[in-house]
């Protein structure tokens, strides 16, 4: 299994967390059983009216309102928001503030990916935890372009029970009776 550790940050390369996920997709690129056809950069904070992670964009821009990044950066992440207006269709869903969420697609994601990096290096300068995630499955698509999918959010969220153990040391311990309980 490869192990994924932080590399200095560097705002011309990559930054420890995006390191760890290009090769985790270099990885999956290679091996051509493998294939992702989307992906999402979000955070840990769940959005109140998806109940999903917030995205990049929603991240970036509470930074900037909760006066957290500095001007020059806000103005970094300004362009980069513009350009993405420009280059991509809204969705009519996300237009009228619908209950969804987006994930680019993998087949047409280089040059989006290209544009997103410099606001990932936003994300890890000003120590936002942020994840790159890839799927074949993001959830029921309402809207679909070239670039990106729409789709429903909050719907499908499942509480389960902790499962026991499946840990050789741990066998027959039941979670509820063990030392970490509270």
């Amino acid at each position: 299994m490869t192990q994924c550790r932080n590399i200095p940050a560097d705002p011309m390369k990559n930054t420890g967390n995006i390191y760890c996920f290009t090769v985790m997709r270099i990885i999956f690129e290679k091996d051509n059983r493998m294939k992702f056809r989307y992906v999402r950069i979000q955070g840990r904070e769940l959005a109140r009216n998806t109940k999903y992670a917030k995205g990049i964009f929603s991240m970036c821009w509470q930074l900037i309102q909760n006066d957290v990044m500095e001007e020059e950066d806000a103005d970094l992440f300004r362009e980069i928001d513009s350009w993405f207006a420009e280059e991509l269709p809204f969705p009519p869903q996300c237009k009228r503030q619908e209950n969804v969420v987006c994930f680019f697609k993998t087949e047409n994601t280089d040059a989006m990916m290209k544009m997103i990096k410099p606001a990932m290096w936003l994300l890890d300068k000003y120590h936002h935890p942020f994840y790159v995630v890839y799927t074949n499955y993001p959830g029921e698509i309402v809207y679909e372009d070239e670039y990106q999918v729409a789709v429903k959010a909050g719907e499908d969220l499942i509480f389960e029970d902790v499962q026991q153990s499946w840990s050789p040391d741990d066998k027959g311990i039941d979670p509820d009776e063990s030392e970490n309980s509270v």
